[in-house]
């Protein structure tokens, strides 16, 4: 404890090493660990559940929000790896938006430029757009981790190959002017 009062020091979230995910673990002989979930309910039996109205609302510029596409991409990625039902929807949702978010950033930067006019000077400033960008990119970064450390920690294979993330650039280059 510091002369203050407060304590400082000790161990931090996230600090040390990381853990190993199940595909390692098995490899190297150790017993994994496995937790026996308890077997759902068969309430309806959705393939992927419903798609939030919000995440398909016309934007302000008339244009299509991408975010339904990218949940319905991810839901069925996660499903071919058996892990639909381990990663919170919520969780589908704010990567679905935030990408979705950073797509139309990027396509205003084409459409504007990275330079804006300030609106009581007049000078030249950086664009707004610019910054949201690499903000909604680090934010849905972030929330791809989350989801994909749940798969990679319970999937018992070494996992190759292209996923929802990969996708994303693909995506904004085919919704540049002429590509649609």
């Amino acid at each position: 404890m510091a002369k203050d009062g407060t304590n400082r020091g000790g161990s931090r979230i996230g600090a040390g090493r990381k853990p190993k995910s199940l595909h390692d673990k098995i490899q190297a002989g150790q017993d994994a660990q496995v937790i026996d979930l308890p077997t759902p309910t068969n309430l309806e039996g959705h393939v992927m559940p419903p798609v939030k109205e919000y995440l398909k609302a016309k934007q302000k510029n008339g244009l299509e929000f991408d975010a339904a596409d990218i949940f319905k991409e991810t839901w069925k990625w996660l499903v071919e790896r058996g892990c639909e039902r381990l990663v919170n929807t919520q969780l589908i949702e704010q990567y679905a938006v935030s990408v979705s978010r950073w797509i139309q950033c990027e396509e205003c930067i084409s459409k504007f430029g990275f330079l804006a006019r300030h609106p009581t000077t007049g000078n030249a400033i950086a664009s707004p757009y610019v910054s949201m960008s690499r903000d909604y990119m680090k934010q849905s970064s972030q929330l791809w981790f989350q989801i994909f450390q749940v798969v990679k920690e319970n999937n018992a294979t070494t996992y190759q190959g292209s996923t929802p993330q990969d996708d994303v650039m693909e995506r904004l280059l085919r919704s540049r002017k002429g590509m649609n």
